[in-house]
């Protein structure tokens, strides 16, 4: 299983960025992504998270849903997080981490420990 993040960099506040996240060595159908973020000095929290199998997706909250995108490529080997309006507080590393799950139904996490392989991260800096 491989992760790799890119996308990274540093804006201003208000400005936007896409991360990317590259897939390979899995069987897509029987995972769900998820995006977290880590400042420094706090802990790691989840940011939002998708199923591969049919794009259902959910954010940590109302504010990140209204300004954040989850998506993937119709072969669902990269997943995507768009970001847009961001804010100061946004100022992170970003990871993408596999969850698996069995059978039809997916149990969406937002608990690090509930997801399996991890990116490296990629920095993002917002500016005032």
């Amino acid at each position: 299983v491989q992760l790799v993040e890119s996308g990274g960099g540093s804006v201003q506040e208000g400005g936007s960025l896409k991360l990317s996240c590259a897939l390979s060595g899995f069987r897509f159908e029987d995972y769900a992504i998820g995006w977290f973020r880590q400042a420094p000095g706090k802990a790691r929290e989840g940011v939002s998270t998708m199923a591969l199998r049919d794009g259902k997706a959910y954010y940590i909250d109302s504010d990140v849903q209204e300004r954040f995108t989850i998506s993937s490529t119709p072969a669902k080997n990269t997943v995507y997080l768009q970001m847009t309006s961001l804010k100061v507080e946004a100022t992170a590393t970003y990871y993408c981490a596999t969850q698996r799950f069995y059978g039809h139904t997916w149990f969406y996490e937002w608990e690090p420990s509930e997801y399996d392989d991890w990116g490296q991260g990629t920095r993002v800096t917002v500016t005032v």
